[in-house]
């Protein structure tokens, strides 16, 4: 009997279909995103080439061109699809944590530690720099969500630094498309062995709500619950 494949293996599509996917979706937030990957691709192998020509390795140039375009295109692409993404779940709930799950360097993301109906959020990022505590939501709402946050987990992150970081659009906010490279520009406080402690730590306080995981809708609001029955 053959064996079937996995849920996962059905599931995850192949390299070449994954680019076509997100072609497609920049294609539609961008339609001047793939000619620009286009141009940047063969103006990189028109360069090589005349270089070529103008040493004589004409042999050697046109193999060294091609490799050299497709790397070329393969980044702007790669640049282009990440500003299509910001532009897409720009404004929506959920959106900075998405950036943030999505960050390279050893980052562990809690979504959604702390929230209200308005779907305010404040997610929880632990990486070498300590604690950083995102908001989403207008300014005047997500402040004290943020100091509320600071307070709870406190005791647990010790003397360890807690940042916090406002996304939005309001005065004082960082856009979520300069939120990862805010954060990368955060001081390395901590060695890995005191973030896997600290990560320990925070992951044994109880969670103060439960909210869908992704961005959300707009327009979208927490539902209520369910009323106390009186006796």
């Amino acid at each position: 009997m053959s064996k079937k494949p996995t849920d996962g293996a059905q599931e995850r599509p192949g390299r070449l279909k994954q680019i076509r996917m997100v072609a497609q979706v920049l294609r539609q937030a961008d339609p001047k995103a793939l000619p620009i990957v286009i141009a940047a691709a063969l103006g990189t192998l028109v360069v090589v080439i005349v270089i070529g020509l103008l040493i004589g390795q004409l042999w050697f140039a046109i193999p060294l061109g091609i490799l050299a375009a497709v790397a070329v295109g393969m980044i702007v692409f790669g640049q282009m699809a990440q500003r299509a993404q910001y532009k897409v779940i720009s404004g929506q709930p959920g959106a900075a944590a998405a950036i943030l799950k999505n960050m390279r360097g050893g980052w562990t993301v809690t979504e959604a530690v702390s929230g209200n109906r308005n779907l305010d959020m404040v997610h929880r990022a632990v990486g070498r720099a300590g604690v950083v505590l995102v908001s989403e939501g207008p300014r005047n709402r997500v402040g004290p969500l943020l100091g509320a946050e600071k307070k709870r987990i406190s005791r647990a992150a010790q003397q360890v630094p807690i940042y916090d970081v406002q996304v939005g659009e309001d005065e004082g906010q960082i856009p979520v498309d300069k939120l990862q490279r805010h954060l990368m520009k955060l001081p390395r406080n901590l060695t890995k062995g005191q973030v896997a402690e600290l990560n320990d730590r925070l992951q044994a306080l109880p969670r103060s709500m439960q909210m869908p995981k992704g961005p959300i809708p707009k327009g979208a609001r927490m539902p209520k619950g369910p009323k106390p029955r009186t006796r």
